[in-house]
């Protein structure tokens, strides 16, 4: 223990005793001060960036997420889809230009940039835009709205560039974004305020939406279920200037769909498809698949055609969704 006192030497030695004194150093504890917060610091950070989906590094981060399908691994075409004719007319014209870019670039033809697909949920529209990419044999680019934010600042907005420069590159092919609501709700509805990742995102959306030529065969599709919360500059023409609204099936798209998915199953002669369509007003493609689907996999193959049978034709079925969630009960 240090004590300040001057004299304290000058009494030490006249009383004649001995004392000795050591400097300590310190110099090694005060670089491990440094040292070890900094590495700590350093693995937490990268076991987050990992966590977030940047294993391959900060170089990483900004690159896109979309998945990449050709149109065999995408494996829809329009013979897949049914109940929405009216919404496959509207598109063939995108496929059209697809197929055969030169001859719309010889009439000088204009192309819609983006496509934006509206209706409820179930109702095929991811199916549909796979659909496209499928009828006219080119690349699909999948991506949800909600890949592109993140929490740091510019990451989004660096992987629309990046999603737009790679399908340039494989041109003429289609870019899908999922629920686009994710990413275009309107600027301003922020209830904190500022400006956060996600405008910034949606403004390089914009940017690039207004920089590329529809000439190069880049077309964007999008989907969405909420379109009243969309930003109007998203859909001012010139960029998602097409809307392809997809309603819920009527009777005969119902039957149509129920048979598309019945390919695989195998039903007895008994089981009418026509008045099972009848029974289920107001059901989306995705639920009638989901019917299907439940039949498949809830009883073993050996007895899957008599339950088919009993499933489809028993008088008191109504709801397909009500039973089935009656039937689960223990």
């Amino acid at each position: 223990m240090r004590v300040n006192d001057p004299s304290l030497i000058q009494d030490v030695e006249a009383a004649k005793i001995r004392f000795s004194g050591q400097l300590e150093n310190k110099w090694l504890a005060t670089i491990l001060s440094w040292i070890v917060p900094a590495v700590i610091f350093v693995a937490l950070w990268g076991f987050n960036m990992k966590r977030m989906g940047a294993a391959g590094g900060m170089m990483e981060i900004g690159k896109s997420k979309a998945k990449v399908y050709t149109e065999k691994q995408t494996g829809v075409t329009f013979a897949d889809v049914a109940g929405i004719d009216e919404a496959k007319a509207e598109l063939m014209e995108v496929v059209e230009f697809l197929k055969p870019p030169d001859r719309y670039r010889r009439l000088r033809g204009k192309i819609p940039k983006g496509v934006l697909l509206v209706g409820a949920p179930g109702t095929g529209k991811t199916l549909l835009a796979k659909a496209v990419a499928g009828e006219a044999s080119v690349p699909f680019f999948s991506m949800s709205g909600s890949e592109f934010v993140e929490m740091f600042v510019g990451v989004g907005a660096a992987r629309v560039r990046d999603l737009f420069q790679q399908a340039e590159k494989m041109a003429p092919c289609i870019i899908f974004i999922d629920e686009l609501d994710a990413l275009g709700k309107g600027r301003g509805m922020n209830v904190m305020g500022g400006h956060d990742e996600r405008e910034q995102t949606l403004n390089q959306l914009l940017v690039e939406m207004d920089g590329f030529d529809t000439n190069k065969g880049v077309i964007i599709m999008a989907a969405t279920n909420r379109p009243e919360i969309l930003d109007p500059a998203l859909l001012r023409p010139g960029r998602f200037d097409r809307h392809v609204t997809i309603d819920r099936p009527d009777l005969k798209g119902r039957e149509q769909i129920l048979r598309v998915h019945a390919k695989g199953v195998t039903l007895a002669p008994s089981v009418n498809l026509s008045a099972l369509a009848a029974r289920t007003p107001g059901f989306a493609g995705g639920d009638l698949a989901n019917l299907v689907i439940d039949v498949e996999f809830r009883v073993p193959g050996a007895q899957r055609r008599e339950y088919a049978t009993f499933y489809f034709t028993h008088p008191s079925f109504a709801s397909p969704k009500r039973k089935t969630q009656k039937e689960r009960k223990p």
